[in-house]
């Protein structure tokens, strides 16, 4: 049975590989589907890759081997009408900065035929600005939202959102988070972003992908992740512990031990059981995305 169009992902990737040009890979066979609607992140570490895949998304980049998609037309063939569902965010600065509030919003919606400056004032509203202020008096904070704010106002199917949060102090990104969130929602927006700051995407985004050196580790909804991967800690002084595929970056300080899986602590237990291991206290301790993030790339 053919999808119908609501029915088919805004982004689909498949088979993408891409390297560095001293033949370092970045990823090998990198496959993935972003649902209309939907908020997901691309989580990782520096250099994982994150916005080498939004610059072949954007069509900045040549992938080594691979096809995307976006709204069903190739990224090598988008039409001028699939590109204007599209807004990208790369740095959270205006250029401008020598207009003032209500100038810049003025001169970009020229541009967006589908513009929408409520979108706009309604975040400048929330930042308690004038619209007659210059943005050159602005802090980089302010500056980001005002950039956010135009992203927002072009009023796009698509928001492409890398490393939002990027000079915006914790106030600021709680504001924008919540906005986001509550425009994407109202809207029937489709939003793929990337962030270094994690502990903000959990009250945000839908669905994850966590990528490690080369993979993806895993994608699924948020809240399938938190309550499926679990840490476990216990105390031990037996040298080794099993070794098994489910018990994910296992660390140890002396004798406390952390372990981090996607089994249940019955099957954690009896697999120390088995491997003859001596432990004491052994607890499952609740996580943050950061927290599963951490668990399953690492913390070095």
């Amino acid at each position: 049975m053919n999808k119908t169009l609501n029915d088919q992902p805004v982004i689909s990737v498949k088979g993408l590989t891409q390297q560095y040009g001293n033949g370092r890979v970045i990823y090998s066979d990198l496959s993935f589907e972003v649902p209309r609607g939907r908020i997901l992140g691309l989580l990782g570490k520096n250099g994982t890759g994150k916005t080498t895949t939004i610059n072949i998304l954007m069509g900045y980049l040549k992938p080594r081997q691979g096809e995307c998609r976006i709204f069903g037309e190739s990224i090598t063939e988008l039409s001028p009408a699939t590109r204007a569902r599209i807004a990208l965010l790369i740095e959270g600065h205006v250029q401008y900065s020598f207009m003032t509030i209500a100038q810049i919003e003025k001169f970009y919606s020229r541009f967006y035929p589908r513009w929408n400056r409520d979108a706009y004032y309604e975040l400048m509203k929330k930042l308690k600005v004038s619209p007659s202020q210059a943005i050159s008096s602005m802090s980089c904070g302010q500056r980001s939202q005002v950039a956010l704010g135009l992203i927002l106002a072009q009023n796009a199917d698509l928001l492409v959102l890398d490393d939002f949060s990027l000079g915006l102090d914790p106030g600021y990104r709680r504001l924008f988070v919540d906005y986001l969130r509550e425009y994407a929602k109202a809207e029937d927006k489709t939003v793929f972003m990337t962030s270094h700051i994690i502990q903000d995407l959990e009250r945000l985004i839908d669905d994850c992908i966590i990528l490690d050196y080369g993979r993806i580790l895993t994608q699924m909804p948020v809240d399938d992740l938190l309550r499926d991967f679990r840490r476990y800690t216990f105390r031990t002084d037996s040298p080794t512990l099993p070794a098994d595929v489910d018990l994910i970056n296992p660390g140890r300080i002396r004798n406390e031990v952390e372990v981090y899986s996607f089994k249940d602590a019955d099957y954690v237990r009896n697999l120390l059981d088995r491997g003859n291991v001596d432990y004491s206290d052994f607890s499952l301790t609740p996580m943050s995305l950061e927290d599963a993030f951490i668990g399953l790339t690492g913390k070095y």
